[in-house]
């Protein structure tokens, strides 16, 4: 496997993205972000890294808010209908 610094990899056993800084001959200098927004760096060996691609899209999902208010049909008591607001 040719990586090269920014390249993403993860854990062949699984675990968060990580991005490539450095390579030399069989270790892997990485970064990556733990889930309390630490930042960890290691050393790590190429034979337990895989190269992954990142979707950017998937990225800008996790930034839109779920401050949208989302509409809903409702029918009053009077068989009326009328647009009622959901809090997402």
């Amino acid at each position: 496997m040719e990586l090269k610094p920014g390249d993403v990899v993860m854990l062949k056993s699984g675990g968060h993205p990580i991005t490539v800084v450095e390579v030399e001959e069989d270790k892997v200098d990485c970064l990556w972000m733990g889930t309390d927004g630490d930042l960890f760096r290691e050393t790590l060996p190429l034979v337990a890294l895989e190269s992954t691609e990142i979707d950017p899209e998937d990225d800008e999902e996790e930034d839109v808010e779920d401050d949208d208010e989302e509409e809903e049909d409702d029918e009053d008591d009077d068989g009326d209908r009328k647009k009622k607001r959901k809090a997402a």
